[in-house]
């Protein structure tokens, strides 16, 4: 398994890192025209649930592969990896390493605020769940990983650049070359985790499936 984890997380770091480098252009525009915190933040409300998405998918698709899978097993796994995986790549380590270059960042768990989503006037907590549910649904009918997985990068990487812009408030330019290595690290290992490595944890013996690659 740790062989895989690594193996994994070696394919998957240029990608990533090529995501990254899209963020910190994002972030260098936002600085530059000096776009409002709420564009900010209905941007991240925006690719926050299509990464719980394109995560509940995966995850949920990879498990579902497995022999012996249970429905109950497929929702609990498709949930748990993507809701809280995503949480955490997108809200709480924007967080803590927005708070270790001391800038002053507001905490925020999206599943669970009742504040109106932006543009769409629901509650966060209803939209970000639904997404879950979709994604375990669409993961479980059609179990496929491949492109997926790529879109759960990038939307990871933006939904985690607008968690910066959303909800620090800094001058973002200086701080662009660390920015960049925040972003790769907030998602290359949760999305591996969680697209690859979570749902394998829960299968007795050889995986019958694992991640496909393009």
């Amino acid at each position: 398994m740790l062989r895989n984890i690594g193996r994994e997380l070696l394919h998957h770091a240029p990608f990533t890192a090529a995501g990254a480098v899209t963020g910190v252009v994002v972030m260098a525009v936002i600085s530059l025209c000096d776009t409002p915190m709420n564009i900010s933040e209905g941007l991240f409300f925006t690719f926050h649930p299509l990464h719980v998405v394109f995560s509940a998918l995966v995850t949920t698709a990879l498990y579902r592969k497995q022999k012996g899978h249970k429905l109950w097993a497929v929702v609990i796994i498709g949930y748990v990896g993507s809701v809280g995986i995503a949480t955490l790549s997108d809200a709480v380590i924007p967080y803590l390493e927005g708070s270790s270059l001391k800038v002053d960042m507001g905490f925020h768990l999206p599943f669970l605020e009742t504040e109106m989503m932006p543009f769409i006037g629901l509650p966060k907590w209803l939209v970000v769940n639904l997404a879950a549910l979709i994604g375990i649904a669409i993961g479980f009918f059609r179990p496929n990983t491949t492109f997926p997985h790529m879109g759960h990068v990038l939307l990871s990487t933006w939904a985690s650049l607008f968690g910066f812009t959303a909800f620090g408030t800094a001058d973002w330019m200086p701080l662009l070359p660390i920015i960049f290595v925040y972003l790769f690290l907030a998602v290359w290992i949760p999305c591996c985790i969680s697209d690859i490595v979570f749902p394998l944890l829960w299968v007795k013996g050889e995986p019958a499936h694992q991640h496909e690659h393009d």
